[in-house]
């Protein structure tokens, strides 16, 4: 069917109105040479794959790859943060896209070095949802943002420029594109240096912006991408196909006084995003393209397992310290229960055996959750949970219909999972639906186990009285109660009019302070 073709009028001022594309990008080029050449300062570009970061990409290679071969040895490194979770459309398009950079830059002999930068094992996304029980990110506990893409660019930024002394950050931000983008790009102006601006983040602050493509519209970065060739080999207007297909009506207007298709409102992240209402760029691929039906079974295990509206039953009334917050007139609910994160994992793995089975070839082995990532999370169930009936491994196999490649979790286990389950029988109480009783006697059973061997039984006893303290509830109901009476305590401690001998609260209960949402 032929693609319908909106013509719209265009509202924002084009950066090529003056001058004209040719001469504005023969200026933009020519200062861009200049600056490379002016210092030994090696660059670093951040590319995602979208239009902005790729347009920008292509505007420094093609400045580069125009002065002579003997000028083009300040390396230039192009860094992509893969989270893990991206819309793997997209994620697959970067992968193959950085792969052509390498080819290209040692053909066209230009000093450019893709990478792609991933999380650390213990900041990735299933690890401290499903592994930690960290509920799915919100406004208010935004915990993803930082693990998954800051830290893994900042670290290689600063890096780098600890070992040369500073750094040049190349983005492709524009002050179109959003008031809070406009602000950034503003705190960046006022530079001492000519072109360049200073970083705003003060752990950043020996490395430098430029931002060659600040001033133009979506139209403009569309303008270019589909009339200059792209200099890794790539075709733009595949990507301009992707961006259309990702707006609910599978259009891309036409600005009439330039005739570039401008499909400039489509975003990309992460599949399991919970910071938006609905992953609408996912939901109009699915709709608009039946080969990328596929991706329906991401879509809906997004939408039913991690609704953050919905999810207060699924959590633990107490915090991931098992400390005890009060929020409004009931308890503050923290990390995920057990139940929860078992059934997470379950339905996340069926998904990618869904998507492996019916997709197209070029998906039958596309992975969701790493080996890797199940064995971190395998670990911090059994070790730091406490869960060491190992429920990992018999997950996988129910879900995935094979053997966990894995061995079994060795700890000098003498209590198997069959006597575990013996004992959430004989714990189970109607009264007790969250297995409260249950879970404190594993907990001491484990901490035993863990020291059977010990030459030295030092901190057994602490390790007892935390767990004790932590499971001293026969309901949530209880432990309100029981926080609600340390509260009216305190209060009372801290009365000018309280008189006599102030009771001793730190033997009522430990320390539970923070901000509602500032962590599981």
């Amino acid at each position: 069917m032929e693609q319908e073709t909106k013509v719209v009028q265009m509202h924002h001022r084009s950066a090529f109105s003056e001058l004209g594309l040719e001469e504005t990008l023969r200026r933009v080029i020519t200062k861009t040479q200049e600056l490379y050449l002016s210092d030994n300062i090696p660059w670093v570009i951040g590319y995602s794959g979208g239009k902005d970061s790729t347009a920008t990409l292509q505007l420094i290679w093609n400045a580069v790859r125009a002065l002579p071969e003997e000028k083009r040895k300040k390396p230039i490194h192009v860094i992509s943060t893969d989270t893990l979770v991206e819309n793997p459309i997209v994620a697959k398009w970067v992968e193959h896209s950085l792969d052509a950079m390498r080819v290209a830059a040692a053909a066209q002999a230009v000093n450019i070095e893709p990478h792609r930068l991933l999380p650390a094992l213990q900041d990735r996304y299933w690890v401290n949802l499903i592994g930690r029980g960290y509920p799915a990110p919100r406004p208010m506990f935004r915990w993803c943002t930082s693990r998954l893409k800051i830290n893994p660019s900042n670290k290689f930024i600063s890096e780098l420029a600890e070992q040369n002394g500073e750094a040049i950050l190349v983005l492709g931000t524009r002050k179109q594109e959003s008031s809070a983008r406009k602000t950034a790009i503003e705190r960046y102006e006022g530079s001492t240096r000519d072109l360049l601006s200073r970083n705003g983040n003060p752990k950043l602050d020996r490395v430098w912006v430029y931002t060659p493509v600040d001033t133009w519209s979506n139209d403009d970065i569309w303008e270019y991408l589909v009339t200059e060739q792209n200099p890794w080999g790539y075709n733009n207007r595949d990507l301009l196909a992707i961006y259309r297909g990702a707006t609910a009506d599978n259009e891309c207007p036409l600005v009439v006084d330039t005739s570039t298709p401008s499909c400039g409102d489509s975003r990309f992240g992460c599949f399991v995003c919970t910071l938006v209402d609905k992953d609408k760029s996912m939901q109009a691929m699915i709709k608009n393209d039946e080969e990328k039906q596929w991706m329906l079974p991401l879509s809906e295990f997004r939408n039913k397992y991690l609704d953050v509206k919905n999810d207060w039953d699924h959590r633990d009334f107490r915090r991931m310290d098992r400390s005890l917050v009060i929020h409004k007139d009931g308890l503050l609910h923290g990390p995920y229960k057990q139940r929860r994160r078992e059934e997470l994992l379950f339905e996340l793995l069926k998904a990618q055996r869904v998507v492996q089975e019916t997709g197209p070839a070029h998906v039958r082995d596309l992975e969701l959750i790493s080996l890797e990532e199940l064995e971190e999370i395998r670990r911090l169930w059994v070790k730091e949970k406490h869960e060491f009936e190992d429920s990992l491994p018999g997950i996988y196999r129910r879900a995935l219909d094979k053997d966990y490649p894995k061995s079994e979790f060795d700890e000098g286990q003498t209590i198997s999972a069959e006597d575990v389950e013996v004992l959430r029988k004989v714990a189970a109480s109607s009264q007790d639906p969250d297995e409260l009783h249950f879970q404190l006697v594993r907990e001491l059973l484990h901490i035993e186990q863990g020291y059977r061997t010990a030459s030295r039984r030092a901190g057994i006893y602490e390790a007892f009285e935390k767990a004790l303290e932590g499971g001293a509830f026969d309901s949530e109901r209880e432990a309100l109660e029981f926080a609600q009476e340390r509260a009216r305590l305190m209060k009372e401690a801290e009365s000018p009019a309280a008189a006599g001998t102030v009771p001793d609260i730190s033997m009522v209960f430990g320390e539970g302070t923070g901000s509602p949402e500032a962590s599981p």
